[in-house]
């Protein structure tokens, strides 16, 4: 006699790219639960039909689009994956789209993440929730409208911002992302991946540079301007070794799990962007030797996590003080967990596990607990 559905524990699924390392590692740490592998939906499948249906009892777990080009295309309308326009008509068709997935429960819940894909949103939810943010003049469904340039200057003017961030409200991985910096006799330069065509087209560029032309910084805003943006104040951060510091954390089901500390000698951390991994051991003693608690840093993430409860797992990007004395978020990331080969820290009940071995084991936990899955 065969075993029934409940007999052989739950089913998962994945939205996502099936030929992608997140699915493999996903699929990787369910068959090492002991679980049949995940039933893989492809997201140009997804596209294609307008939906995809779910079954009543499989756990559906919704993965990045991110790294094909025809998906890239079919969200963003764009036949160069590496173009940086286009994130407004990817932000509505993939919002469109998760909607458009029926039946299932789901980890990643469809609210949440059309919140986590709009800066703007984010940021706002964050603030009103007290979690500690930088301070914003977009932030919230109220925040200034940013049409260009000249936008971005009265903004800098009336909030007495001679150091902000500018980013895409619908951008990942900093794409568009610039930190712009104003200095004294008019000077200006922003620091950014975006690289420029001679036609004024923006593409997205392992190479981060710099632009000290007033003129090219506002063609670059201007151009990325129409799919809305994001202001953000630059906050000094720690420093690791002579370089910026910030973390990367991952929360799942309302608890740190994963944390890993990210280092640059430009204003950006992210890891392909010429950032590095630093010293974690370091960083926590760091943030003791100032007085603070390495608890309290985590708490901060799990309050910014607990503004999403029905979504099981996000990345917060944490931004620490100079001097490791407190921090702020930076970002909420619905993708933020590929950190490959990185295992749970100590006491946070992900011992031994890696991100997606952490997400299994929260389900296999609540679906004992309470007999259904967390949603």
């Amino acid at each position: 006699m065969s075993p029934s559905a409940s007999d052989a524990g739950p089913r998962f699924a994945v939205v996502g790219n099936p030929e992608n390392r997140r699915v493999a590692l996903f699929a990787d740490a369910v068959r090492a639960a002991g679980l049949t592998a995940p039933r893989v939906v492809a997201w140009a499948d997804v596209l294609r039909a307008r939906g995809a249906d779910f079954d009543d009892d499989e756990i559906v777990r919704i993965d990045s689009p991110g790294e094909n080009g025809e998906v890239d295309g079919m969200l963003r309308g764009a036949q160069d994956p590496t173009r940086v326009e286009g994130s407004a008509r990817w932000y509505a068709r993939f919002t469109a789209a998760v909607r458009d997935l029926r039946g299932g429960v789901r980890l990643d819940d469809p609210d949440d993440l059309s919140v986590l894909f709009d800066k703007r949103l984010c940021h706002g939810v964050l603030d009103a929730a007290g979690v500690p943010v930088p301070a914003s003049p977009t932030s919230g469904p109220h925040g200034v409208e940013v049409r260009g340039w000249d936008d971005v200057r009265a903004a800098m003017r009336e909030h007495r911002m001679s150091r902000l961030f500018v980013k895409p409200a619908h951008g990942s991985s900093a794409s568009g992302v610039l930190a712009v910096e104003a200095g004294g006799g008019g000077r200006i330069r922003a620091t950014t991946s975006v690289e420029r065509a001679a036609d004024g087209s923006l593409y997205n560029s392992l190479v981060v540079r710099r632009y000290e032309s007033e003129q090219d910084i506002a063609s670059v805003v201007d151009a990325l301007a129409p799919d809305g943006l994001h202001l953000e104040r630059w906050l000094p951060k720690a420093s690791q070794d002579g370089r910026a510091a910030d973390l990367r954390v991952v929360v799942v089901a309302g608890r740190a799990t994963h944390a890993v500390v990210r280092t640059s000698r430009s204003p950006l951390t992210n890891l392909h962007l010429g950032g590095r991994r630093g010293d974690l051991g370091a960083a926590r003693q760091a943030v003791e030797a100032a007085g603070a608690r390495w608890t309290d840093l985590l708490d901060v993430c799990e309050r910014a996590a607990a503004c999403f409860p029905r979504t099981l797992c996000v990345g917060v990007d944490l931004l620490p003080a100079v001097g490791w004395r407190g921090a702020a978020v930076g970002e909420v990331n619905a993708f933020g967990d590929l950190l490959p080969g990185l295992t749970g820290l100590p006491g946070s009940g992900a011992e031994g596990l890696d991100t997606y071995g952490a997400q299994v084991a929260a389900v296999l936990h609540d679906r004992n607990d309470r007999g259904t899955p967390h949603a």
